[in-house]
């Protein structure tokens, strides 16, 4: 096993203690189940890494860079918080992101910011949907959790990502430009206008379709979802329609 395997290993057994041991002192119950729980978590981090690593999941859009692809792996993450909290969200988020660490072509420096940007993205929506249990609730939830999404996309992007590439990967910055003109030839720079211009519609884009899917999915689904605790958005949005 080389190191990549022992350090993905690893983290992958101090996500799971940590997140069996958060969430049994802050969820006090005589019925918690910790086997059951970890089944669960693991369950939908195995979807989430799915959907983060195997390329027919994907998507490309002539209209972006070609190394900018559409990835859901944060709709599992999001149905799990939804019925499990944020420390279990997050567990999913690290999940899929150790699994990713032994296929990484960014020297992991890829994979940390897709980790920050999906956690920036799913535990503040699950954090307020805790709290605000109804539409309104859902809204804003995904209102917050989307604005700051974007605005550390754009920010990890032009003084992360972009240098990261430039100066540990040996890319040249007309060399990037040549790339992003084949999509976008009204970008002036790799900076600033390359994060307004494509990482911020390029996220927007892929925020929309996750909330969009995921509404659909938790609605019809949250009932089946047994630890659940019968107050999520599918429960209010049916009493409403049965009355």
């Amino acid at each position: 096993m080389n190191w990549i395997g022992i350090v993905t290993l690893t983290l992958f057994t101090i996500v799971f203690i940590i997140t069996l041991k958060v969430y049994s002192r802050t969820n006090p119950s005589s019925v918690f189940d910790p086997i059951r729980f970890m089944a669960r978590v693991a369950i939908f981090g195995g979807m989430s890494a799915i959907l983060y690593i195997v390329p027919v999941f994907q998507v490309n859009l002539f209209f972006f860079p070609s190394f900018l692809a559409l990835h859901f792996d944060e709709i599992p993450a999001f149905i799990c918080g939804f019925a499990y909290g944020p420390w279990a969200a997050f567990a999913v988020i690290a999940i899929k992101t150790i699994f990713k660490l032994p296929f990484t072509s960014s020297m992991m420096v890829g994979e940390l910011t897709d980790f920050i940007l999906s956690s920036l993205y799913v535990v503040p929506a699950v954090l307020i949907y805790q709290r605000m249990r109804n539409l309104r609730g859902v809204s804003l939830a995904f209102g917050v959790a989307t604005f700051v999404q974007l605005t550390a996309s754009m920010l990890l992007n032009v003084y992360v990502m972009i240098p990261f590439y430039e100066y540990m990967m040996g890319f040249s910055e007309s060399g990037l430009l040549f790339v992003i003109h084949k999509a976008i030839p009204w970008i002036s720079d790799v900076g600033w206008s390359y994060a307004f211009f494509a990482v911020l519609p390029f996220n927007a884009l892929k925020d929309a379709i996750v909330i969009v899917i995921t509404f659909i999915i938790y609605r019809n689904i949250h009932v089946v979802l047994r630890f659940t605790d019968g107050r999520g958005i599918g429960k209010k949005m049916k009493k409403k329609t049965t009355e």
